[in-house]
């Protein structure tokens, strides 16, 4: 049984020129231990799935359809104070921004064991700081930094520290938002290798949000590609990766550059993003597909079964 599932989830944000669908029809299931990717360009909808399913959207959004399952409870039918329950103790999160997650006025230690102590209320200060030792020495920060201040940590230490906080009530499910964005490569390594090494280890299920497909690739069990609010296709890695199907997993895959490849010029594509406030009836990508066909700009795509666990949501580039 899967320890999270997503179905037909639906978002959308109240804006000043109308009410943007920022995710249409989501589905997806993660079992226990497993990982999950969700890549895309920036603001097709990854990270308000996220904050969805971490009770955490903003006051002007709104999710208009669909379920959000975790352990068989709908997360969405859950008042504010049965959410913060779940919220770090079940479902943790890895922030995008190391900078912003952090207090700066108080130690990194402190703020993490306050987690732990919000949590459990037979624990002792003495002992969720001795956690916190054990947070710190997992994701390899030495222990006589853990009372300075955030300000006094490098960006790979920041990141480091939001990923122990991330594990301090050792929830089953974490969302990693972006976890290396503006980190250099050597770093981005680390923090991918770290990623990897406590999920082994403590057997936690993650959802890895990013832009970049092939760090996707090195971490993830699955993968779901989402284009304009849509999931457009879903599979096992190696499925995705070796026989791509919809258009712009295609175009996503021929976008990247690897060692073992003679192409020193990108293909780019030409057409604007789709209006998410009045989105077109048709296929949203049709505008940029290289494939596109009439049909395309005047129905939805059909899902596409290529395995029992691959899909892509185009009916036209069978």
């Amino acid at each position: 049984m899967a320890l999270l599932t997503v179905k037909n989830l639906s978002v959308g944000y109240h804006t000043r020129k109308g009410f943007l669908k920022s995710v249409q029809g989501v589905s997806f299931a993660l079992d226990q231990g497993k990982s999950l990717g969700l890549v895309g360009e920036s603001g097709c909808g990854k990270t308000t799935i996220g904050m969805a399913i971490m009770g955490l959207l903003p006051d002007n959004a709104t999710v208009t359809d669909g379920k959000i399952l975790f352990e068989d409870q709908d997360l969405l039918k859950m008042s504010k104070k049965e959410i913060r329950q779940v919220r770090w103790k079940k479902i943790a999160m890895i922030f995008q921004a190391a900078m912003n997650a952090l207090n700066p006025v108080h130690r990194v230690s402190e703020q993490i064991s306050e987690a732990i102590l919000a949590h459990d209320a037979e624990i002792s200060e003495e002992a969720a700081m001795k956690q916190v030792e054990s947070l710190f020495q997992l994701v390899g920060i030495p222990l006589d930094r853990m009372r300075d201040f955030p300000h006094h940590y490098s960006g790979g230490m920041k990141q480091r520290a939001i990923i122990a906080m991330a594990l301090a009530c050792h929830p089953p499910l974490i969302i990693a938002d972006e976890p290396t964005t503006a980190l250099d490569v050597i770093v981005q390594d680390q923090i991918l290798s770290a990623i990897k090494d406590f999920q082994n280890k403590l057997k936690i299920s993650v959802i890895f949000i990013s832009h970049d497909i092939a760090v996707v690739a090195d971490v993830c069990d699955n993968i779901g590609v989402m284009f304009a609010g849509q999931l457009v296709e879903y599979g096992r890695i190696e499925e995705v990766f070796d026989a791509p199907m919809h258009p712009y997993t295609k175009s996503l895959l021929a976008s990247y550059l690897t060692l073992d490849k003679d192409v020193v010029q990108l293909n780019a594509y030409s057409g604007n993003t789709p209006d998410l406030i009045h989105p077109t009836t048709g296929c949203r990508y049709c505008e940029r597909c290289s494939v596109a066909k009439a049909v395309c700009r005047l129905r939805a795509p059909e899902w596409v079964e290529y395995s029992p666990t691959h899909k892509a949501f185009c009916d036209q580039c069978k």
